[in-house]
């Protein structure tokens, strides 16, 4: 079958059009914004251009219909955990239920990687940050989160067939925001209370989107940046995501914990974009623009709402001295007077178990599984899963 890399407008259309056939009976589906998926493949949008390269196809079968895509990528910057493994990555794909299209898909990732220097391939993956259009959906096949990929059930039998095997797997966590948290939470709350102001707790303000991307940007790189394949953020990289963010910021979802002005600790969530932008349609032109506001402002007069929980973290000096659950009765209290009422946050690896255990400590149960898988181009390599973080 023809295999197309995507260079002109036609190609970039039957890019984007394809999943709209494959999901035409997957009610729980929610199209990403095109405009969103373009900017991943645009070297003026998207800064790992300066220290990468992409690619993407398109297949089609002897009629001239498009029956799937792929694409890979080379980000040198990434961290990597074994030098003797360079790995790229494989991202975006859709294809129909054909193992043979799947497989002629994947060998040409894996040939553009192999001609690069590349030795093993994980996907699907980003070709940027971990927060988005990371990983295969394999348990869990309800309505995506705004940033997340949904999948059939049989792209896993595609993958694995092929040779792909669990390099990690990605939980995606849900509780409704009602249910009372653990006395210890409480406990831990009243501690701290009573030290105030040394240490004090409270919810970003749009108001001064500089100090709400320095406090980000503090915490991030203390608390993240030292994990396995990410990298430290530059400070302008946090002023860019508050601007893209805040005209779906709802700041009584951003909260931070401080000690001595110092901030020690984030929980930052967002409103779930996708349970507005179902209503809006692929196309973010002006009619879209307009239609996301008004389908905002009914969503956001909801009693009902439903919040996303992007981003948690503690800077090490301060992890297991009960500041994140202060933190979490501070801002359950806070989402529950403005209306939300059920919270899934933004996946955590299995390669993360103190984070999976804190997921559960405030009552939170597995809701969806991802799983991102790599595929060793030598095939008599014995394959290891993601390092545990200790």
């Amino acid at each position: 079958m023809p295999l197309v890399e995507v260079t002109t407008p036609e190609h970039r259309r039957q890019f984007l059009d394809l999943p709209a056939r494959i999901y035409r009976n997957h009610p729980n589906w929610i199209s990403p914004l095109d405009h969103e998926i373009e900017s991943v493949f645009d070297p003026k949008r998207n800064h790992n251009f300066a220290h990468g390269e992409a690619i993407r196809w398109v297949l089609t079968n002897p009629a001239g219909e498009v029956v799937g895509r792929v694409a890979a990528f080379i980000n040198h910057e990434t961290p990597q955990t074994d030098p003797t493994l360079p790995v790229g990555g494989l991202g975006f794909f859709e294809c129909i239920d054909n193992q043979a299209a799947a497989n002629q898909l994947f060998d040409a990732a894996q040939q553009w990687l192999s001609q690069r220097g590349l030795a093993a391939m994980d996907g699907p993956i980003n070709f940027g940050e971990r927060d988005r259009f990371w990983g295969l959906l394999v348990a869990g096949f309800t309505e995506p989160n705004y940033g997340m990929f949904y999948h059939p059930p049989y792209y896993q039998q595609l993958f694995e067939t092929y040779g792909f095997q669990v390099f990690f797997k990605q939980y995606t966590c849900y509780r409704e925001v009602a249910v009372h948290l653990h006395p210890t939470f409480s406990r831990a709350f009243d501690t701290y209370a009573q030290q105030y102001p040394t240490f004090r707790f409270q919810h970003g303000s749009k108001r001064d989107a500089e100090k709400l991307a320095r406090d980000f940007h503090h915490v991030y790189n203390l608390a993240w940046a030292n994990h396995s394949g990410v990298n430290p953020m530059p400070l302008e990289k946090a002023r860019e995501l508050v601007r893209e963010m805040k005209p779906v910021l709802d700041e009584r979802l951003l909260w931070f914990a401080y000690h001595n002005d110092e901030p020690i600790a984030f929980f930052v969530s967002l409103p779930e974009l996708n349970q507005i932008f179902k209503h809006v349609g692929r196309n973010f032109n002006l009619w879209g623009k307009l239609r996301f506001l008004w389908e905002k402002r009914k969503y956001m007069q909801r009693p009902d709402k439903k919040l996303f929980g992007v981003i948690f973290g503690v800077v090490p000096e301060w992890q297991g001295k009960g500041i994140e659950s202060a933190l979490m009765v501070h801002a359950r209290a806070e989402f529950m007077r403005a209306g939300y009422t059920d919270i899934e946050m933004n996946w955590i690896g299995d390669f993360n178990p103190r984070m999976l255990a804190l997921t559960r400590s405030i009552g939170a149960r597995i809701y969806k599984t991802h799983v991102t898988y790599r595929f060793l181009f030598d095939r008599t390599r014995p394959f290891e899963r993601s390092p545990i973080i200790r």
